[in-house]
């Protein structure tokens, strides 16, 4: 009788919901509160104290990876978050502040990931810039998934994040009056392969291996800085962050401008395990830690899989990857700024420059005198 009663309960939710999304014109999946649509535009309607949030009908995929929003208007406070969301997202809650979401939001320029406290991201948005987000998919079966975001056509930083067998569902937050926005579901993003942004002065032979760069043996991917992947770590001179692994920095040292000298070096521990000596086969073991905690993306760290592990698969585990770290250093003008101690990835690691706009030009040299 209770199996009845509760079977009897769903039907009835589900046709409630049926009724609701009928009755108001909109496709069945389609969730917006506190919003206007008139075809592909939101503008808010609540009263400034209440949050207004769209959420797509349909989550992003292999075949549609990637959505733009164009901020019309910014309104009295510019309270615009552009992201993923599960696919019954609360709708009186900015994008990236549950669980399982991320935003980056376009008044503070802050990433919110599963957390109404954000991180410090990327530059703020205004009237008339694109904010873009999209899914590198390679990974989406394995239920984890790399989320990027564009400013104008411009990567701005990435994250991973854990994926539902749902999967994830463009969203769209605002929280002033006055604010509008454009969105375009079907938008696409491509890299811009442009001589101009890598332009390197050196007779190094060795350097001409730009595009053979790899990391857990496979190719690093040439739309990403190097310290946004798994298994880098890089000091960035446009802010004085280390990214390791994240696409969040960590505060590290001063920035850096013409005529300054970045160096990166490796510091080798006696005991450390050379390649074929150990098994380093099995990436999931080694022990990737992107960055400081107060910047780590907790949700997409598997723990339930390492518990599984058995104790003596633990401990392997762990004297293999205290054979493989090393401390990574970077310099400044031949002064130390920092270490990092990280896991070298199977492949080892390789000097790498990474740069995003036009005009940007260094020289490289991979053997300088040092001591």
């Amino acid at each position: 009788m209770d199996d009845i009663n509760v079977l009897h309960h769903r039907c009835l939710l589900n046709l409630r919901r049926r009724v609701r999304d009928i009755g108001d014109g909109r496709p069945a999946q389609e969730r917006y509160m506190r919003l206007q649509k008139d075809g592909d535009t939101l503008s808010y309607q609540g009263n400034s104290e209440e949050v207004g949030c769209y959420v797509a009908g349909r989550p992003l995929s292999k075949g549609n990876c990637y959505f733009e929003v164009t901020i019309v208007d910014t309104g009295v406070r510019g309270t615009i978050a552009v992201g993923l969301v599960p696919k019954f997202y609360r709708l009186d809650h900015q994008p990236g502040w549950l669980p399982y979401s991320v935003a980056y939001h376009a008044d503070n320029g802050k990433l919110y990931n599963g957390n109404p406290v954000g991180q410090q991201f990327g530059p703020k948005c205004a009237r008339g810039d694109r904010i873009g987000c999209g899914i590198h998919s390679e990974n989406i079966e394995a239920g984890i998934t790399t989320v990027f975001f564009t400013k104008n056509g411009k990567e701005v930083g990435s994250v991973e994040v854990p994926v539902s067998a749902e999967g994830l569902f463009p969203a769209v937050g605002m929280h002033s009056m006055g604010e509008e926005v454009k969105v375009d579901l079907q938008a696409e993003w491509f890299l811009e392969e442009d001589d101009s942004m890598m332009m390197v002065d050196s007779h190094e032979d060795d350097w001409g291996r730009l595009y053979d760069v790899r990391v857990s043996g496979t190719d690093y991917p040439k739309n990403r800085h190097p310290g946004w992947s798994r298994g880098s770590v890089a000091y960035h001179a446009d802010d004085g962050k280390i990214f390791h692994g994240s696409g969040v920095g960590d505060a590290f040292g001063p920035r850096c401008f013409k005529g300054d000298i970045m160096g990166c070096g490796i510091m080798f521990p006696r005991d450390y395990i050379l390649d074929g000596e150990g098994d380093t086969d099995d990436w999931d073991r080694l022990d990737i830690r992107p960055g400081h905690a107060s910047v780590q993306n907790v949700l997409y760290l598997n723990d339930d899989e390492e518990e599984e592990e058995g104790e003596d698969g633990e401990e392997a585990g762990e004297q293999e990857q205290e054979g493989r770290k090393v401390t990574v250093f970077f310099t400044r003008n031949g002064k130390l700024m920092g270490r990092r101690e990280m896991v070298v990835p199977p492949g080892g690691l390789y000097p790498t420059v990474g740069m995003l706009s036009s005009g940007e030009k260094v020289k490289v040299d991979l053997h300088p005198l040092s001591g």
